[in-house]
């Protein structure tokens, strides 16, 4: 038994001293305007991940955002769990997909209904780039989504939307990463 316990110890300190964690994310501020009014929206995408091989990484991001001001304010809250593949990788720039699931709950301001509230759940996949800055720091970005989006207002209609998604200049992602 004292064999096969240090047998298990030694394979699971094998294990994690080759694995590598990340951690990062990203910042969007912007700024619309529409008919003289304009709104401001601040997002932060903290994630982590943890990479299982050379081609692939299990990861983890949480969003947190505002938007909107005085009587029209609107906050964001999602989570998102992924998994991504490298479909090319070289020295400096991979090129991966992330197969990833996002749920997002929105509160506030619905123009009309002050207490609006919003799920909203997408499955799917999104293409993406990471280009390492040194050992340590990449750059990521990722675009758009091929997949299936619903979206459901409390005591509204769903929406159900298939197909390629926020693949514009709105949907395009940057961020950070640390590798440990």
């Amino acid at each position: 038994m004292k064999k096969f316990l240090m047998t298990i110890a030694a394979a699971f300190a094998a294990t994690t001293m080759s694995a590598q964690i990340y951690v990062g994310g990203g910042l969007n501020l912007s700024s619309e305007s529409y008919d003289g009014n304009s709104t401001s929206k601040i997002s932060i995408t903290p994630e982590v991940g943890y990479v299982l091989d050379e081609n692939s990484a299990l990861g983890l991001g949480i969003g947190f955002g505002m938007s909107g001001k005085d009587d029209s304010k609107k906050t964001e809250f999602s989570v998102n769990p992924y998994y991504r593949y490298n479909l090319v990788k070289t020295e400096k720039v991979n090129l991966f997909v992330d197969g990833s699931f996002t749920f997002k709950n929105t509160k506030g301001d619905g123009y009309t209904n002050k207490d609006y509230k919003e799920n909203s759940w997408s499955i799917g996949v999104r293409p993406g780039v990471a280009v390492a800055l040194n050992d340590k720091l990449s750059f990521v970005s990722t675009m758009g989504l091929l997949g299936y989006k619903s979206s459901k207002p409390d005591g509204g209609e769903a929406t159900n939307t298939f197909g390629l998604m926020d693949f514009s200049t709105l949907g395009l992602k940057f961020g950070l990463y640390y590798n440990f």
